[in-house]
């Protein structure tokens, strides 16, 4: 045989192997053993495909800890130690599979002690082990069904980082961690501050906020409207968990999606009689496409109770904006009910119910407050007193600074940003009817600038959850020129079923543009 001829049979050899060794894996991941473990499932696929890329023997403590359990790059394993726990959980579960679930299987893997590179072994007299694919059902099923795995349908491994999906530390350990830390005011901690537990609140002022990070157990964070964010509190029930550090669409606040509280749980928040809107912050990043879990629709499904009424019936995060997407739920004209306290409950049906944040705000009877965005960072409060906020829940275009005078307007400062490209919005609101108003000034197509053109220059189409608000418009030829404020209204305008105004800017000539947006409640309420 020639070498070559040896050369190619050791390659469909190899092949074969790295063939058997992946089935093996799946298998392995779709076992009731390793779906009880999604940490462990986790690592258990980051470092075999480590192994099928042929850099195991580059793995240590320090990568695994960064890259696949989402530990931060000052990981310092003499502080933190677990990436050891976890493998030492590994390798008991992968044990306890082998010894029952597993145990007809031809392959086997393990991580041998004193390393982390896993191995494969072979029983040739016994069968490869086979995934059964699920076909679809005939007709779409009124509750769909529990998905079979969590990983089963997950994609290859990337080369970007994958980063922890789960419970941080056992619930013991967030047990103590919330005895040690939750709550502003150690004095007043009372015995039952541990996760799963009520946390008694503190007195509330009745003008104050309240923004509350789900499964942060302590320290505060300041969002890009300037607005604050306590730590996890008034919860009974469910567990801390945290998810990635990537970005989020639709919010420019990732930070606010990294930590949840999931399970079975209720929030039980006290106020001062009055009239509030609430908001509840979703980021789904563990199910669907490229996140850890894959699947999609479905994969997650829970009830969302609000004083003690059901306010949405197998709420889907997923089906309501998509993976790694922020999605927003507003409410408005709560009151607390007899014991002073608004109630909120989520109950999972499929997989865990989570949620990543609550917004409380003080409201109007009957009506939402306005919400005025602006397409620059800062926010800016014009001379009337309106707050504009600052350009937060956008997606696409580039914010660029708009600078000289501009007429036709009695607040220039509406002007000084504007968004460019094909962008969208995604403003949340609660059933009802809803007035749009768009501020536009075209400030870069003149004879007297330096880009030049005027009518006819930039063109584009304005959709409002799909249906064409504006279309092939102008701003040079509506404004009558450059540098003159335009602000055009719409009435009526209904939120989609996901409740949402999905505001979308797409180019016909040139790129699309806006300045800033103002949607205002012009009374009434439908169903969600």
């Amino acid at each position: 045989m020639l070498l070559s001829d040896r050369k190619d049979v050791v390659a469909e050899s190899v092949s074969a192997d790295f063939e058997r060794e992946k089935l093996e894996l799946r298998a392995v991941l779709a076992s009731s053993d390793l779906q009880r473990a999604p940490v462990q499932a986790q690592l258990l696929d980051y470092l075999c495909s480590r192994y099928f890329a042929g850099t195991a023997d580059q793995l240590n403590e320090y990568a695994i800890a960064f890259e696949a359990l989402g530990r931060p790059p000052h990981f310092d394993n003499k502080r933190d130690s677990i990436v050891r726990v976890e493998i030492h959980g590994l390798r008991k579960r992968l044990r306890d599979y082998y010894a029952a679930e597993g145990s007809s299987h031809a392959a086997k893997i393990q991580i041998p002690l004193g390393q982390y590179a896993p191995t494969f072994t072979f029983d040739e007299d016994r069968p490869v082990a086979l995934i059964a694919e699920s076909p679809a059902p005939a007709t779409p099923a009124l509750v769909p069904p529990v998905p079979s795995s969590p990983l089963q349908s997950a994609k290859a491994w990337k080369t970007k980082k994958m980063w922890w999906i789960g419970a941080l530390v056992p619930v013991v350990a967030v047990a103590a961690v919330f005895l040690l830390f939750h709550g502003a005011n150690p004095a007043k901690r009372p015995a039952n501050s541990v996760a799963g537990r009520a946390y008694t609140p503190e007195t509330l002022k009745p003008s104050e906020d309240i923004r509350i990070m789900a499964g942060v157990d302590h320290g505060s964070y300041v969002d890009g409207f300037g607005h604050l964010w306590q730590s996890d509190r008034f919860f009974n029930g469910g567990t801390a968990a945290h998810g990635p550090d990537h970005a989020i669409a639709y919010t420019h606040d990732r930070t606010l999606y990294q930590s949840r509280r999931e399970g079975a749980f209720s929030y039980d928040i006290p106020l001062k009689n009055g009239v509030y809107e609430l908001r509840l912050h979703f980021a789904e990043t563990v199910w669907g496409e490229d996140n850890i879990a894959g699947g999609g629709e479905a994969s997650r499904l829970f009830h969302i109770h609000i004083n003690d009424r059901e306010v949405l019936h197998l709420f889907d995060v997923i089906g309501n904006a998509g993976p790694g997407v922020a999605a927003v739920l507003a409410f408005k004209d709560l009151s607390p009910m007899a014991d002073g306290k608004l109630h909120i409950r989520l109950v999972p049906l499929t997989d865990l119910a989570f949620l990543n944040g609550i917004e409380i705000t003080p409201g109007i009877p009957g009506r939402m407050q306005p919400i005025r965005l602006i397409a620059r960072d800062s926010p800016y409060a014009d001379a009337e007193g309106r707050y504009w906020l600052p350009d937060r829940c956008s997606k696409g275009g580039q914010l660029v600074a708009r600078t000289g005078p501009i007429s036709n307007t009695s607040t220039p400062e509406l002007y000084q940003g504007e968004r460019f490209g094909n962008f969208s919005y995604h403003v949340a609101v609660p059933p009802g009817r809803y007035r749009l108003t768009l501020c536009f000034a075209e400030r870069w197509f003149s004879p007297d600038k330096p880009a030049g053109g005027g009518a006819g220059s930039r063109s584009f189409n304005v959709y409002s959850n799909g249906a064409a608000l504006l279309q092939n418009f102008d701003i040079y030829q509506q404004a009558g020129g450059a540098d003159r404020a335009l602000t055009v209204s719409f009435r009526n305008l209904r939120p989609n079923p996901q409740g949402r105004l999905d505001l979308s800017f797409a180019p016909a000539n040139n790129y699309a543009c806006l300045n800033a947006l103002e949607i205002t409640d012009e009374g009434g309420s439908d169903d969600r």
